[in-house]
């Protein structure tokens, strides 16, 4: 058979996405810091841009009129756009094929000081990070999501993270962030202490005495000497060896060693991390409560960069003479404006929709504090909104709300939950590990309850839950097994 070229005419259907599809996907998940620059660098490309600066806050598009109050059930939804006609920003029911979704959730070292020392990434395949070393949030962030922690401790957890400064320290009242988060400050506490925990040791300290500390118990060096030398250890700031050795009550041998393994260690633990400039998280979204308690959720006007097609421009260059490539720079060019234009007003309307159903579903914790955080997945903002769980994805990231108790970030109120038996609403992970708990505090000798038996008593009240769930929650409350409490019991050290 001999081989000779021919043409041949196909048919196909396949799915496109245009570069004005890429541009909204891509301003979706922009932050409000990347949004303003990437407007900024399309205000000096475009010609036919320009910024708003008339003052009206109410602009974020050409022709933004009114704002729009709505109540609706028990939310006051404020409009930072007028009604265009345009729908909030949904882009995935056209290109779901051709990209993955988001996750919810939210991850170049320097030397580090010896205490005696005193863009638009959007593009970019994820695996061309893969070598990079993780920034401090990041890694403490992993740490956390290994931890076994109810949706509520993670959540004071995610808090407590982001108040580290540059150094690894947490210079905060935790008796304030406990009232700001609605929690009991013996939580908040416990969740400290996990916290300093973790990799690098020494971090989430409060002082320079608690830093040390925590590396030397680390270290497992943390004995009594070890402890008088580092509660003065202003002492050897000042050269006074003799008096740090006669607290102390150790040799100048011994004293000379303590010295050495102390110096030694990192009094900044944050520091052999790569640290972004530190940057005031300007909120997206604000929310606050009504005299008539409904809440009032509205975009921050600051946020949002207005601009303008300038159509004055437009009609003067189109009366004069030009070339046809001219005219064919011009077309692409307002074209472009226009589409901008029209995105931005989406991205607005789009994230202002996500935020409300947000505080819609965690009113509970809103109104009564962290311990009332309600389960929830993209799936289900996605399916009360109407929306794909990718958009949803976008929207969340790097998009913060500021709150009556604090500014988070969205993807934060995302928490898991444990299923019903019969597969209805699920169960908040903190009440299933209270009502374990209340369980085996009014268990007696004769009746220890094990895993199986809490499975049993769970599934009864309606918790599909797994044996080596139940296994966790217990060991996350620093709960024995069974057979060490029934021998506790019965030594009579475990209660009744």
């Amino acid at each position: 058979m001999a081989l000779s070229p021919r043409l041949d005419l196909r048919q196909s259907q396949s799915l496109v996405i245009t570069p004005q599809l890429q541009q909204a996907i891509k301003l979706l998940q922009l932050s409000a810091v990347e949004l303003a620059e990437y407007v900024e660098q399309e205000l000096v490309s475009n010609p036919l841009l320009e910024a708003d600066d008339s003052g009206d806050s109410g602009a974020l598009a050409e022709g933004a009129g009114n704002v729009d109050d709505r109540s609706e059930a028990g939310l006051s939804v404020v409009d930072a756009v007028d009604g265009q006609d345009e729908a909030p920003l949904d882009i995935e029911s056209a290109v779901e094929d051709n990209e993955p979704a988001l996750g919810s959730d939210g991850i170049d070292t320097h030397s580090a000081e010896h205490w005696g020392a005193g863009g638009l990434g959007g593009d970019m395949p994820a695996f061309e990070h893969a070598a990079e070393a993780p920034d401090l949030r990041s890694h403490l962030v992993q740490q956390l999501n290994l931890s076994a922690l109810d949706s509520a401790d993670r959540f004071i957890g995610l808090y407590l993270i982001d108040q580290l400064d540059e150094s690894g320290y947490l210079r905060l009242n935790l008796g304030e962030a406990a009232d700001q988060l609605g929690a009991d400050l013996a939580r908040v506490e416990g969740v400290l202490s996990l916290l300093q925990r973790f990799d690098p040791a020494g971090i989430f300290a409060r002082d320079l005495k608690e830093c040390l500390r925590l590396q030397l118990e680390d270290r497992n060096r943390f004995d009594p000497a070890m402890a008088a030398f580092v509660a003065n250890i202003e002492l050897l700031a000042n050269r006074d060896i003799k008096r740090l050795r006669e607290i102390c009550a150790v040799s100048v041998e011994d004293v000379q060693d303590m010295i050495a393994e102390v110096r030694a260690l990192n009094p900044k633990p944050a520091l052999k991390f790569e640290r972004s400039v530190s940057e005031a998280v300007i909120p997206d979204v604000i929310m606050s409560l009504r005299p008539n308690g409904d809440w009032r959720v509205e975009l921050n006007t600051d946020t949002l960069p207005r601009v303008l097609v300038n159509r004055s421009y437009v009609s003067n260059i189109s009366r004069a003479r030009v070339t046809k490539a001219d005219k064919e720079f011009l077309a692409e060019r307002l074209q472009s404006a226009n589409w901008l234009v029209k995105a931005l007003h989406q991205r607005a309307e789009t994230i202002l929709k996500v935020a409300t159903e947000l505080v819609k579903q965690q009113d509970a914790f809103f109104r009564l504090g962290v311990a009332h955080l309600r389960p929830l997945i993209l799936r289900d903002i996605a399916d009360a909104i109407e929306m794909h769980e990718s958009t949803v994805s976008r929207v969340t990231t790097n998009k913060y709300m500021a709150t009556p108790r604090g500014i988070f970030e969205l993807k934060y109120f995302f928490t898991q939950g444990l299923a019903s038996v019969h597969g209805a609403a699920t169960h908040s992970a903190e009440a299933v590990r209270h009502r374990i708990k209340t369980l085996i505090d009014n268990e007696v000798l004769t009746d220890v309850l094990s895993d199986d038996r809490l499975v049993d008593i769970l599934r009864g009240e309606g918790v599909e839950v797994a044996r080596r769930t139940v296994a966790k929650y217990r060991d996350s409350l620093s709960i024995p097994s069974s057979v060490q409490r029934r021998r506790d019991k019965a030594a009579g050290y475990g209660g009744r």
